[in-house]
Formats: C-alpha cells, structure tokens, sequence
C-alpha cells in the first residue's frame, strides 16, 4: 500500500472524523509531526473548520496564499498542521491543541497569541564546529550558545515567523504543563515530582492525586492555551 493512501477505518483515534462515510482519507505529507499529532491542512479548512466545500476550493485557498502555519505560507494541501501549531486563514487564527478524549481540536486565538508556539525539546545534538543543536517535537532544530542552559523536556516559547526564543520553560517541581496523553490529556497541572528511573522505564512525573510517564507532559509555564471543555 503507498504511503499517499490512508483509508478512514485506519485513521488514527485522535482525528474527530466520522469513520464510515467514504474509504479514503487525505494522508498529511511526511514531515514535523507524527501521524497521531497532525492532520493535513485540508481536512483542518473543510472538515474541521467547514471553511470550505471541497479540497478543491481549499487548494485556492492556498494557491492564493491565504493560508499560514505558524507565521509562513503554506501550499501544500496535505502540510500536517499538528499540536501547537498556528494556522492562519485570512484574518482568523487557530491553535491546533487536544481536547479531554485526545483528539485534535483548532481553536481560534487572538493574534496576540498568534505571534508565538510553545516548542518541546526532544533532544540536544552537537554539529559541526560543536555548536549544539536544540531537536524541538514539531521537527524545529535551534542552535543554541549555552548548551547546559537547556535540558530535554524543558519547552521554548518562540516568536513567530522568525522563530527567536522568547522564553525558556524550565520542567521541574512547580512547572504548569499541559498533558498531551494518559487519562487527563488535554488538561494542566504543576508538576510536585520528577521521578528519573535508572533503567530502561520511562521517567515518571508526579502530579496533584495521579501521575503518567514523561511523553505525555508539555511543559507551557504561564502560556495561554485555548483548552477544551470537559464534557465535548
């Protein structure tokens, strides 16, 4: 099967698409996100936002270049806009979160909130000339001058489109962060505990009355995310 066809019985759980209406969906172009985390940009403007009838009216929209992720035109109807993205259409502005099931949600965001992502380090790499490169989990790689500065699972706040660090979001005891797995996706809390396991186990971050392992936390700090409601 090629790696262009997706078929809707097979689509991932965190996409809020009904499942038996054709056979095939739109596959988001390899890229950023993962497949679980994002989802084409034509499925976003019609299905999700109903902002247009058919993929065709929604390859106008970008031809015309009405359409931005996170600050910069976008062309290609099947760029995966995923998790804390911003798409901008027109005027209107939309930040791509989790809602409390785990799917997929594009809010509308001031364009205050549109000048800025929240970006999680994944991984620190040293380059040519030991320089070291920030690895960031929607494929951003930054290059920083003070590497013990940074530690993985701290978060960036950067501007946008130009993509400068605002702020550093240290992950430690007292870190808001939002949950991006486990049985409270889509909500925050301030972290009490890191717990860092000497073996091949996942670390463990302890929060207020539970506790999931350190892929589902995000740290945001004071970042203002638009969360979902509980009961959707």
């Amino acid at each position: 099967m090629s790696s262009n066809h997706l078929k809707r019985l097979a689509m991932p759980r965190s996409w809020p698409l009904p499942r038996k209406t054709t056979v095939w969906v739109t596959r988001p172009t390899p890229g950023a996100h993962s497949l679980e985390h994002c989802m084409p940009v034509t499925l976003v403007v019609r299905d999700m936002l109903g902002l247009a009838q058919s993929a065709r009216e929604v390859r106008f929209i970008l031809h015309n270049e009405m359409a931005k992720i996170d600050g910069r035109v976008v062309k290609d109807p099947r760029r995966g806009v995923g998790l804390m993205d911003v798409l901008t259409l027109g005027e209107e502005h939309y930040r791509c979160v989790l809602d409390h099931r785990g799917r997929l949600r594009y809010r509308p965001i001031s364009a205050k909130e549109a000048a800025w992502k929240v970006c999680r380090i994944e991984g620190k790499t040293t380059i040519k000339g030991g320089q070291t490169q920030l690895n960031l989990h929607d494929g951003r790689n930054i290059i920083v001058d003070d590497a013990n500065a940074y530690s993985t699972g701290d978060s960036l706040k950067l501007g946008l489109p130009e993509q400068k660090i605002v702020e550093h979001i240290r992950f430690g005891e007292g870190t808001r962060c939002y949950l991006i797995g486990g049985g409270h996706v889509g909500s925050t809390a301030s972290v009490k505990e890191y717990v860092v396991k000497r073996s091949s186990m996942p670390n463990e971050v302890i929060f207020d009355g539970f506790g999931t392992v350190s892929r589902n936390v995000f740290a945001i700090g004071d970042a203002s995310l638009p969360l979902s409601e509980v009961n959707e």
